[in-house]
């Protein structure tokens, strides 16, 4: 197998954020292909997420995001495991982010869980209702309502969220990358978004 060089490994480095070793141990396992290395990193980053997701988080920052000259703001909360990863520049950074997306796409909920029954129950008969305007049989309407209930949660819940900065990462895939590389348990607790004339 061909040697994997040092300006592979910072291309990876600078593309994941993982570090120095995992990025070569990554370029390694996958022959350097570097595609195939950052998805390696990225499902390396799941497991280490699933095995931190019961630890308690008592630290964190809440960040806020102020838009269009003060008529649009956030304020986020995101909680980690200890003060030291609270004052981390790569965390801060992640929860200003993340309040700037809320901005950007003002979701209704950070997973489907908290999107309120009284919303659900109206998109469902909102679904229906054009269902039956096309004339589609009964049968095939509960499917119908349940696919465009799975597109609603995906583009209205914040973890289901594409990230505005790269749309081929969800907030859910950039939180696991950040546990991946920080090696601590990090949510998004709670999140509220101000807009004069709302």
């Amino acid at each position: 197998m061909a040697e994997i060089s040092a300006a592979l490994v910072k291309q990876l480095r600078e593309k994941s954020g993982a570090g120095m070793m995992d990025c070569k141990n990554a370029l390694k396992e996958c022959d350097g292909d570097i595609e195939k290395a950052s998805d390696f990193l990225r499902k390396k980053g799941l497991a280490t997420a699933a095995k931190r997701a019961g630890r308690a988080m008592s630290e964190g920052v809440v960040e806020s995001y102020i838009h269009m000259g003060g008529k649009l703001g956030v304020i986020v909360e995101v909680n980690c495991e200890t003060d030291f990863v609270a004052k981390n520049d790569d965390f801060k950074e992640f929860a200003k982010n993340v309040a700037m997306h809320i901005a950007a796409t003002n979701p209704v909920g950070i997973k489907e869980e908290d999107v309120s029954e009284e919303v659900v129950s109206r998109e469902k008969d909102i679904y229906r209702g054009q269902a039956l305007e096309l004339g589609k049989p009964e049968k095939m309407i509960e499917k119908i309502v349940d696919g465009k209930m799975n597109k609603f949660f995906k583009e209205n819940c914040l973890m289901n969220q594409a990230y505005v900065r790269n749309p081929d990462l969800t907030i859910a895939d950039l939180i696991n990358e950040l546990i991946a590389k920080i090696g601590e348990n990090i949510t998004i607790k709670r999140f509220a978004r101000y807009q004069i004339g709302e």
